[in-house]
């Protein structure tokens, strides 16, 4: 892997941060800017798309402000070549509904393709993750914990 690699795989770095920070914070223009218009996006077997449009339009739909997230992604492996890469993450997550009263919290394995547009810019083409597990607890179950 030569320099101008490791500045590539710097970039994809940072697109996949800001996709998740997109995520996190509700910041759906962002989310948009960080996808190819023809995105295909498969998480697990409850959800998948293939339009950045679409996915944008559901997920804002779904993370109301009664659904707090928060994603972690650790150890990317990401593969250059010319104007395409691939990369895998490890994924930590947290999600707290707070209208249910429930904690979820799990990993996955993202797989990602990405792609370079005539801009010089990387986005995503697509993303599927893999649940490696998943767990579930009632808010009820732990009677001193709060969400400020």
């Amino acid at each position: 892997m030569d320099v101008t690699d490791l500045i590539e795989c710097r970039a994809i770095e940072e697109l996949k941060y800001r996709y998740m920070r997109a995520v996190d914070t509700k910041d759906w223009d962002l989310l948009a800017a960080t996808l190819e218009p023809d995105v295909t996006a498969v998480y697990g077997e409850r959800l998948s798309f293939s339009s950045a449009a679409d996915l944008v339009r559901v997920l804002s739909r779904m993370m109301d402000e009664n659904m707090i997230t928060v994603h972690h992604l650790h150890q990317p492996e990401i593969e250059i070549d010319g104007d395409t890469a691939t990369g895998v993450w490890a994924l930590m997550d947290r999600v707290i509904r707070t209208k249910d009263r429930v904690m979820i919290e799990g990993a996955s394995i993202y797989r990602d393709r990405y792609r370079r547009g005539g801009d010089g810019v990387w986005r995503i083409a697509r993303t599927t993750y893999r649940r490696l597990y998943e767990s579930e607890v009632s808010l009820d179950d732990l009677p001193t914990f709060t969400v400020r």
